[in-house]
């Protein structure tokens, strides 16, 4: 962990850049990969579920038998867990249904938009390092809000062959039957070229490692479209003189504790709190099951003294964090200046961990500072708007001179008879 003491804003985007990965020699495999899939359909899929995951497979979808099961495998207060997060992140993101409305822009012209769901999506869920059934909620519960007609889902089995039963309960919970046992680069190619038993898909969804980040880019380009541009994990903290170090320190870890490629921040303009925050991480981060894991993401990481207030913002709003959590006194007034994040976290009794489990909102955000311009996962995620209009005669009286005015001007004749043409029919 590295401390910058008054940087100078020409220093501001070394501090800022984020842990690079060599993606050469990641690229050419992951090419060589899907080209496989796409060419081999499910003989690769088994060959690459033997080669990666160590199993031999002999069908890949998850039975009904295998889903009633796993729900029988886990304690009754995971269950519970379970249930009271996706009410809440159902909640959140059934408040997101727009509502439609008719317009009429000029008399007799009527112009309103639909909100309707992707047909096909594919939801691809971790279980590598750690079993990340909450993605299943995040994903599953606002494709279902949206009426994606197909929902399916791919995840990692273990060389037993069997999906972590967390995993398949909450993937019953959200709502989603169709699951497969699939990993990494073939789970994407499976999904976006689709095969003799996984249907294609119009658009991925979810988070993995460099391989699945990187098979995600390449489908992306003309096969399939996805949620957003991903990398790893971030959290940016800004604290006070009067905010809890303990509180700070946990937020921190629980960043570094993702993977050794995670990048946590701390921003503070009082340097008395820098002494008592890296004391408390020091001490939190030897009682950490992931510690080797947490150490390495340390590395990365960095704590920055800033001189004031609009120091701390312009670092922030340049730095685009996929998390921020605001934790100084004056918490609000700090956040309605915030124009660049994935999601916010608000005062002391705030942390990530709950908008990554069960406060509602989602958990699935843009990294490596896409916060810029893209939004994290949401009910519009698994929408198109499709735009309808109805014109009357009357409409079309009132503004069909406008339209020929305009194509006309355009050098595009047959757009302006297309007007033109009904005027006269009018009269």
């Amino acid at each position: 962990m590295k401390i910058y003491r008054y940087p100078q804003k020409e220093e501001w985007a070394r501090i800022m850049k984020r842990p690079q990965i060599d993606s050469g020699d990641l690229t050419e495999l992951v090419i060589q990969l899907l080209n496989d899939i796409r060419n081999r359909g499910d003989e690769a899929l088994f060959a690459y579920e033997l080669k990666y995951d160590k199993v031999a497979l002999t069908s890949l979808r998850v039975t009904d038998h295998e889903l009633d099961k796993a729900e029988s495998l886990l304690p009754t207060e995971l269950k519970e867990a379970i249930r009271t997060a996706a009410q809440n992140i159902e909640k959140f993101h059934a408040s997101q249904v727009v509502e439609e409305k008719r317009i009429e822009t000029t008399d007799g012209v009527v112009c309103w938009q639909k909100q309707v769901g992707i047909d096909r999506v594919g939801l691809y869920v971790p279980g590598g390092t750690a079993p990340l059934f909450s993605t299943v909620l995040m994903l599953g519960i606002p494709a279902r809000i949206a009426g994606c007609s197909q929902r399916i889902l791919c995840s990692p089995p273990n060389q037993k062959g069997e999906i972590h039963p967390a995993i398949l309960f909450a993937a019953k919970v959200a709502g989603i039957n169709e699951i497969y046992k699939l990993g990494g680069v073939q789970a994407i190619g499976a999904m976006a070229y689709g095969t003799e038993s996984v249907p294609k898909v119009y658009k991925i969804f979810g988070p993995g490692n460099q391989y699945v980040t990187m098979a995600k880019q390449l489908v992306s380009l003309r096969d399939v479209a996805i949620d957003m541009p991903a990398g790893p994990s971030e959290v940016e903290i800004i604290a006070d003189g009067d905010s809890n170090p303990a509180f700070a320190a946990s937020d921190f870890l629980s960043q570094a504790e993702h993977g050794a490629d995670s990048q946590s921040l701390l921003l503070t303009s009082d340097e008395t709190f820098i002494e008592l925050f890296t004391r408390e991480v020091e001490l939190q981060l030897n009682q950490l099951p992931r510690k080797d894991l947490a150490s390495k993401s340390l590395q990365n990481s960095k704590v920055v003294l800033l001189r004031n207030d609009k120091e701390i913002l312009d670092f922030t709003n340049e730095y685009a964090p996929e998390h921020l959590i605001i934790q100084s006194t004056n918490y609000n007034t700090l956040a309605m200046q915030i124009r660049n994040a994935g999601s916010v976290f608000l005062g002391p009794y705030t942390p990530e961990s709950a908008g990554d489990y069960a406060s509602g909102t989602n958990h699935t955000l843009p990294t490596n500072g896409y916060a810029k311009s893209y939004s994290g996962v949401n009910l519009d995620s698994f929408t198109r708007k499709i735009t309808f209009q109805e014109i009357s005669a009357a409409g079309l009286n009132e503004l069909g001179p406008v339209i020929e005015i305009m194509a006309e001007n355009e050098l595009l004749q047959a757009h302006k008879n297309a007007v033109t043409i009904r005027l006269e029919s009018i009269k």
